[in-house]
């Protein structure tokens, strides 16, 4: 049998370390006790305190300090330990070995202080960290590089910005490590500019950035968005041979994200030569937050060609960008994707699948996804009570606020929860409910009423018919009315007729919004209704004069995987014939079960037969004739319309939806619609 040396011994340990292998570790430490008289050499009972207590094993690592003799115990044994336990989150455990062994009497060293430190920020125990620096004083320690800038460190986490900028100004020695807290805190702390400042200190005396100094400048740029100035660094970097680093071409991917130059964050994306799963996360979340929804699932589906394996994070933000393009079916194939993963159960995936299917008009599959949540947080409850409010389901979204606020849940709603809250007032009628959760939102959950919740009221009152006094309402706000209060009002207008408030509304939204063609399409579809046709064309002319565009209105269905496109009087599809045919049939039906087309959404003085004809071929009955052919029996048919849906095609939709049997899901430019037995969710309030 060969016998291996101590040192040897030794070295395999620490491969175990490195390799995090218990069963290696476990194995040496057997061998040891086989062949090793007992007390073990001091530096070997060092070795396996560290590897038992790196590898988290709190208990063995315990074990050997107990058998190891008090005289063997030095300050390198105890620093193992602690910074065993603080690499593993253990910090409370670290304070109670460090306790130990200064009853012991042995002297911590330049190694046990940062460990200590960081222990203190994670904490956030700032007195106990004031105690550490002390003791670190005390002992002459501070002013090693490493202990200042750990304890620098410290006081930026604790919030002690006064101490840290004593503690910065005072240190005799300041590395590249010291430079990176600097600059790196005072981002975290919401100082860009002081980041900024320390970037050009450090560059003045000298200093030489690395990987980790870039990605926190780029923070400071995110978080101020100064693009000029993150271009010029951008140079930089180039000129400083860091463009083939990973990291620091995230943080570039991240920066141009942020200020919305998703041009840039590609090209620097496609010049990553080894791209990480970091990278694709980045790129998916900038193409979604610059409103790039399609890109954002492009990329994603890129990543998972090139094999990465999603995480919480990009299946999140997928997620999100589904929601925004109503992308159900690739919706449902990244929540199969998130429960392989295995992160179906965390609490910001499961909050974005709440969200996905409620915005694509599932709401039954966002009900379930939210029960199945083993935890949720108030993005989730915000998530399902607007969904609830969307689908036209207001008792539900109510009964779920009041079981949000119960003792039993005890969540505290915040500003997103009451506009939720409120838009389901709106489409419930209860204007007494929601006028009481108005006032009471600033003493009741100290929330200051903002634009959105005014603009809540406003719709609640208009949808009650309550016209004159929403206006009035309006005149008393303590805020200037925004662009969504006086569209509430216009809208409201729109459906009860006023023509004069319709007329005051539209005066104020032109003046807020001049090149918005909706509010001006909507003043003339007022006008039409109303058949004082000289005005509505009055309308659209001055919209030309000031070179004001409507846009082309289209309705797009998904089937199969694929997503089908239609405008009004579309006749290009490889199914047009069939398409055709059933349009009849469904105007053939229509007719005998009583329906009439509304030709006052024509929008123009035509004849009332040409009239019936421009109504009778919108992009939605296309879209819709489409579905019925194409879609079997028993599925939801889903149509999206990138504008509002016209009165005509609404009362058309119900009807079908009795005569056919099919539930009719419509999201348009501004709400759900769900046709099902002869009924809309939205109580014919569109």
């Amino acid at each position: 049998m060969s016998f291996y040396a101590p040192n040897s011994l030794a070295t395999l340990l620490e491969s175990a370390v490195s390799t995090h292998s218990s069963t290696l570790g476990r194995t040496v430490h057997a061998y040891v006790i086989r062949t090793l008289a007992t007390p073990l050499p001091t530096f070997l009972s060092n070795h396996l305190i560290n590897m038992y207590s790196k590898l988290d094993l709190p208990n063995s690592a315990q074990l050997v300090l107990q058998l190891t003799p008090f005289s063997s115990r030095s300050v390198v044994t105890w620093t193992a330990l602690i910074a065993g336990h603080v690499q593993n989150r253990r910090f409370t455990a670290a304070f109670l070995h460090f306790t130990n062994m200064r009853r012991e009497c042995v002297r911590p060293n330049d190694f046990t202080f940062p460990c200590l430190f960081k222990a203190v920020a994670s904490l956030h125990a700032p007195v106990t960290g004031k105690q550490v620096h002390a003791l670190a004083l005390k002992s002459g320690q501070i002013h090693d590089v490493f202990v200042g800038c750990s304890a620098f460190d410290m006081y930026s986490k604790t919030g002690l910005r006064e101490e840290a900028k004593k503690m910065f100004e005072e240190m005799p020695e300041r590395n590249l490590a010291t430079w990176n807290a600097y600059i790196s805190n005072a981002v975290l702390g919401g100082q860009p500019r002081d980041a900024v400042h320390g970037f050009i200190e450090f560059r003045r005396v000298g200093g030489q950035p690395n990987s980790i100094t870039f990605c926190a400048f780029l923070n400071a740029c995110s978080d101020g968005l100064w693009l000029e100035l993150g271009r010029q660094l951008h140079g930089f970097v180039i000129r400083s041979g860091f463009y083939g680093n990973v990291s620091v071409c995230n943080g570039l991917v991240d920066f141009y994200g942020k200020c919305r130059e998703v041009g840039c964050a590609e090209l620097v994306f496609d010049v990553i030569s080894e791209k990480n799963v970091v990278s694709w996360c980045t790129v998916v979340a900038i193409c979604m937050q610059n409103d790039e929804e399609e890109k954002a699932c492009e990329m994603f589906l890129r990543a998972r060609k090139e094999g990465v394996e999603p995480t919480d994070f990009m299946v999140s933000s997928v997620l999100s960008a589904c929601a925004g393009i109503a992308g159900l079916e690739l919706g449902r194939s990244v929540h199969a994707l998130a429960v392989k993963a295995c992160v179906e159960g965390n609490v910001f995936v499961g909050s974005a699948l709440v969200d996905m299917y409620g915005k694509c008009g599932s709401v039954d599959d966002s009900e379930q996804a939210f029960n199945e949540m083993p935890e949720r947080n108030l993005v989730c409850w915000n998530a399902m009570i607007g969904g609830y409010a969307h689908q036209g389901q207001a008792s539900k979204a109510l009964a779920l606020f009041e079981e949000m606020t119960s003792e039993r849940c005890e969540v505290v709603p915040n500003y997103v929860t009451l506009v939720c809250v409120l838009s389901a007032c709106s489409r419930a009628g209860e204007v007494k409910m929601g006028m009481e959760i108005f006032e009471s939102m600033k003493g009741k959950y100290g929330i200051k009423p903002g634009a959105e919740h005014y603009a809540c009221l406003v719709d609640l009152l208009g949808r009650a018919g309550m016209v004159e006094h929403a206006f009035e309402f309006i005149k008393e706000m303590p805020i200037r009315p925004t662009i969504s209060i006086w569209g509430a009002l216009l809208n409201a207008c729109r459906v009860h007729g006023k023509l004069e408030l319709g007329k005051i509304s539209a005066d104020n939204l032109f003046k807020l919004d001049p090149r918005d063609s909706g509010n001006h399409v909507l003043l003339s579809n007022l006008f039409a209704s109303a058949g004082r046709w000289e005005e509505a064309d009055l309308v659209r002319k001055e919209m030309k004069v000031v070179g004001i565009k409507k846009g082309a209105g289209c309705s797009w269905i998904t089937v199969k995987n694929r997503v089908h496109f239609f405008q009004a009087k579309d006749t290009s599809h490889e199914r047009n014939s069939e398409i055709q045919a059933m349009l009849a049939k469904l105007r053939r039906e229509m007719k005998a079960a009583g329906y009439v087309p509304d030709t006052n959404f024509a929008l123009y003085d035509l004849e009332e037969e040409e009239k019936m004809t421009e109504v009778g071929y919108h992009s939605e009955k296309i879209a819709l004739a489409f579905g019925l052919i194409a879609i079997p029996p028993g599925i939801p048919i889903r149509i999206t319309k990138n504008l509002r849906i016209c009165g005509d095609c609404h009362s058309a939709f119900k009807f079908i939806s009795g005569i056919a049997g099919r539930e009719i899901i419509v999201r348009d430019n501004n709400r759900f619609h769900r046709f099902k037995d002869g009924h809309c969710s939205c109580r014919d309030y569109w």
